[in-house]
């Protein structure tokens, strides 16, 4: 068993309507869900291949927007949890154990944007060469403010940072724990735009993946566009209104 802090390893789907949700997502990406036992209830785990990635729940609050969380694996949920508070975050779910499954804790950073602290009991999946279609390929915040939340995750979780310059759209910031990328932040184009973690799903053809989710329901925020030398994307919202990406890597070279 082996954890891989600073890697974001489970997106859960939160709304108002999981059956809604999983009529669109299942033939989407192919995805299984199977009810399984945490606590003293059962969880609707997504499949995908057959490995668990993640699941789909209910929101507790009425009014609540529908949306995936992102969970970011750490060494120690309780001693994050303290450190993300003393940089300036704000604690939604106090360090709490989920059965056997694992601890986890859920705080918003300081520009807004939330996420879960995670430590599995189970340990985290490796890394794969290539995301399999229907798995998750990436995680990338969208936030009003790149330079406060780039200090804040730098300075709680230990990351480092690459840069790509994005022309007219600033800076994108490729974090890193060691030589691994592990997700992106860029500075949002609408400046009044909710700050969200938004999960990309590897997909094999991103233009017939893009109209298939339409046809299902979701509406087309934008792309199918190329990333050069990465793939081609599409930003989407489901018919709930949560927001998700989907990417086709482009191949690799030699």
């Amino acid at each position: 068993m082996s954890h891989l802090p600073g890697k974001f390893v489970w997106f859960e789907h939160a709304s108002n309507n999981v059956a809604k949700a999983r009529a669109f997502y299942e033939p989407l990406f192919g995805w299984h869900t199977e009810m399984v036992p945490v606590g003293d209830h059962r969880y609707p785990m997504i499949l995908n291949r057959n490995q668990g990635i993640g699941g789909f729940t209910t929101t507790e609050q009425p009014g609540e927007r529908n949306r995936w969380m992102a969970y970011l694996s750490v060494p120690d949920v309780d001693a994050a949890h303290a450190a993300a508070l003393s940089a300036g975050a704000k604690s939604l779910v106090a360090p709490m154990d989920f059965g056997t499954v694992g601890r986890g804790a859920e705080v918003a950073d300081p520009t807004g944007a939330r996420f879960w602290l995670w430590k599995s009991a189970q340990g985290d999946r490796a890394d794969d060469a290539v995301a399999p279609a229907g798995d998750w390929y990436w995680n990338e915040l969208w936030t009003p403010d790149d330079t406060r939340a780039l200090t804040f995750y730098e300075r709680v979780f230990g990351y480092t940072h690459d840069t790509m310059d994005m022309g007219p759209q600033g800076t994108y910031y490729l974090l890193k724990k060691g030589d691994v990328m592990r997700c992106g932040l860029m500075q949002s184009v609408d400046p009044k735009a909710e700050p969200l973690w938004l999960p990309y799903a590897a997909v094999d053809d991103c233009d017939a993946s893009a109209a298939k989710a339409k046809q299902l329901g979701a509406q087309l925020l934008s792309g199918p566009d190329e990333a050069p030398g990465i793939g081609r994307f599409a930003i989407l919202a489901d018919p709930l209104g949560a927001a998700f990406a989907m990417m086709q890597q482009a191949p690799m070279s030699a």
